[in-house]
C-alpha cells in the first residue's frame, strides 16, 4: 500500500513539476475593468447595489479561473469618483446622474479592493489625469464638478472637456486626488492609460494657443506640451512614493512610441499616431528616470500587421525596459469586431501564439488584457486555452525589487486552480513565504 501511495505521489508531484516547467513562476496577468461608458462594470442601467457587487465578484471569479492575479479598474474614468471623494462627485457611471451617490449607500472602491484581495488579486486603481466630460452636452455633470467651479482650468476638444496641461492649478487638483487614493486606499498601484494629450482630429489643432502663450519657457510648442506631461508624472510619481513608497505607479501608453523614420530610436514602424510625436508622452524618459514602475504599452494589433505588427513591436518594446517592469497590453477585444481588419482576430492561435512570443522575452514581464468582459463569450475558446495550457498553473506576481515591501500586510495568496494536488498547494505555499 505505501508503495502505491508513493507512486500517486511521485506522479503528481511530476505532473506539478512538468506545469511548473512549462509556465514562469513569476507572471503579471492582469485584465482591465474599465467602467466609462460602463463598457465592462457596472452593465448600463445597473444601478441598484446588490446586482452590481454581485457582477463585479463574477467578474473577479472568472478571472480567477482564467489564471490571472491582477485587476485593473477605472475609479475615475472622467473627473468623477466610484468611492466617496472630497474633490469629485460620484460618477454618473455608477448611478445614473453625477454626483448622486449609490442608495443603499457604499463604497465601490473599498469593495472592490477587498473582494480582489480575497481573491490573491493585486488592485490597481485605473485613473484618467486629463479627461473631465466624456461627451460634451450628453454627458451628467454636476453643479459642484470641477468644469463648473474652474472652468478657466479647461479645454474643449473634439465634443470633450480636458483638463489644460499647462494649467499648474488644474494638475495640482489631479495630484490631490491622487494623493486622497493613496492614503486613504489600499491600492497595490496607481494607473494611467494612453489618454494625455488628447489623439489628433484632422484639421483641428488643440486649443492651448493662449496657456503657450502665457508661459512658453522658452520651449517650442511641442517641447512645451511634452514638458507638461513630464511634470505631471513626475508629480504624480513623487506623490505615490511620498505617502506609500511600496506602491506601484504604472502607465500603458498607446502601443507605438515613436517611428524610425522620425527618430533612430524609434521602432521600425509606420503608425499614424505616436506617443512622443502626438499625445507628447515620452514613455521612455519616465522608464530612463525611474518615474514609472512599469509600463504596459497597447500592442492591440496582430501578428503580420503591415504597419505596426505585434512581434515588431514586443521586439522593440523588450529593449526599452530600463530596468523597469513591461506588460504587453493585448487587445482580446478585437476579436468581437466584425470589420474586414479584425479578420485575423479571429484565428484560434493569434492570442496562444502571441502569449508564447512575449514569454520568450525575459525583459517582459506579462500580459494586461482588454477587457474584462471580453472573456464573457470565450472568444475563440480563448477562456479554455487559457484554462487548460497556458494559465493552467497559478503565478505570482513579479516582485520589483527597488520598492519596499507593503509593511501592513503579508503577501496575498495566490488563488489555487482546482487541479492541483493537495501536495502542490503546500508546495505553492513555501514559495509563497519565500517571496
Amino acid at each position: 500500500m505505501k508503495t502505491v501511495v508513493a507512486a500517486i505521489t511521485f506522479i503528481l508531484i511530476s505532473l506539478f513539476s512538468f506545469v511548473q516547467a512549462q509556465q514562469p513562476q513569476y507572471e503579471f496577468r492582469g485584465v482591465w475593468i474599465a467602467t466609462v461608458d460602463n463598457i465592462d462594470w457596472p452593465h448600463k442601467g445597473q444601478f441598484n447595489v446588490d446586482s452590481q457587487k454581485a457582477d463585479f465578484i463574477r467578474q473577479l471569479d472568472l478571472h480567477v479561473r482564467n489564471g490571472m492575479n491582477a485587476v485593473v479598474v477605472q475609479v475615475r474614468p472622467a473627473t468623477d469618483a466610484f468611492y466617496p471623494s472630497p474633490f469629485e462627485p460620484w460618477s454618473q457611471w455608477l448611478t445614473g446622474k453625477q454626483g448622486r451617490p449609490p442608495v443603499p449607500f457604499y463604497d465601490p472602491l473599498q469593495f472592490m479592493i477587498e473582494e480582489s484581495h480575497k481573491r490573491g488579486l493585486e488592485f490597481h486603481a485605473w485613473l484618467n489625469p486629463y479627461r473631465a466630460n466624456y461627451s460634451i452636452g450628453k454627458s451628467s455633470i454636476a453643479e459642484n464638478h470641477i468644469t463648473r467651479l474652474h472652468p478657466e482650468w479647461f479645454l474643449n476638444y473634439g465634443g470633450t472637456t480636458y483638463f489644460d496641461p499647462g494649467n499648474k492649478e488644474g494638475q495640482q487638483w489631479v495630484l490631490n486626488v491622487i494623493r486622497d487614493i493613496v492614503t486613504r486606499y489600499d491600492v497595490d498601484a496607481i494607473h494611467m492609460d494612453d489618454y494625455f494629450y488628447p489623439y489628433r482630429i484632422k484639421g483641428r489643432e488643440f486649443p492651448d494657443a493662449t496657456s503657450y502663450a502665457k508661459d512658453p519657457r522658452g520651449m517650442d510648442k511641442e517641447d512645451w506640451r511634452r514638458s507638461n506631461v513630464d511634470t505631471i508624472i513626475y508629480q504624480l510619481s513623487s506623490v505615490v512614493k511620498e505617502v506609500k513608497p511600496w506602491v506601484k505607479f504604472g502607465i500603458s501608453p498607446f502601443g507605438v512610441w515613436r517611428n524610425q523614420d522620425k527618430d533612430s530610436m524609434g521602432s521600425p514602424t509606420k503608425a499614424g499616431v505616436t506617443n512622443y510625436d502626438d499625445l507628447y508622452a515620452d514613455i521612455l524618459l519616465w522608464l530612463e528616470n525611474g518615474w514609472i514602475d512599469y509600463v504596459a504599452p497597447q500592442l492591440y494589433w496582430e501578428r503580420g500587421h503591415k504597419v505596426v505588427a505585434f512581434e515588431t513591436l514586443i521586439e522593440w518594446w523588450s529593449k526599452h525596459t530600463y530596468g523597469r517592469h513591461m506588460y504587453i497590453g493585448q487587445g482580446i477585444y478585437r476579436s468581437l469586431e466584425t470589420s474586414p481588419t479584425s479578420r485575423a482576430w479571429r484565428n484560434p492561435e493569434e492570442l496562444p501564439n502571441q502569449i508564447k512570443l512575449l514569454r520568450t522575452y525575459p525583459t517582459i514581464q506579462g500580459s494586461v488584457y482588454f477587457s474584462s468582459t471580453t472573456f464573457d463569450s470565450n472568444p475563440n475558446g480563448w477562456v479554455d486555452s487559457l484554462r487548460n495550457n497556458y494559465y493552467r498553473a497559478p503565478a505570482l506576481i513579479p516582485p520589483m525589487e527597488w520598492l519596499p515591501p507593503n509593511p501592513h500586510k503579508a503577501n496575498a495568496a495566490l488563488p489555487i486552480v482546482s487541479f492541483l494536488p493537495p501536495s502542490s498547494s503546500q508546495t505553492l505555499m513555501d514559495v509563497r513565504k519565500r517571496q
